[in-house]
């Protein structure tokens, strides 16, 4: 039960390093802007390649890496959530 604050909590680092990534793109242009919104991968391309600014190591992998984070706690945390299987007899009985 642990892990679904601490997905919280780095999928919120995750959306701030996002808004500082989207500001820059619609700052650059409208078209860049619209990009890095909506096709999912080029979010990366945008990070990795034309984001220019002073924190752009702290800015990148706190994206990267938390957004990494908060799907693996959250993947973790709904299955400890979810119900045991159901488990039948072995055929025979």
């Amino acid at each position: 039960m642990p892990l679904l604050p601490l997905a919280l909590l780095f999928s919120l680092i995750a959306v701030v390093c996002a808004a500082f990534l989207l500001v820059h793109a619609f700052r650059r242009s409208v078209g860049t802007g619209v990009m890095v919104l909506l096709i999912p991968c080029y979010v990366f391309f945008y990070a990795f390649s034309q984001f220019e600014h002073r924190h752009k190591g702290f800015i990148v992998a706190g994206f990267v890496s938390c957004a990494a984070l908060a799907a693996v706690f959250l993947g973790l945390g709904a299955h400890a959530l979810a119900p045991p299987p159901m488990r039948f007899p072995p055929p025979g009985f």
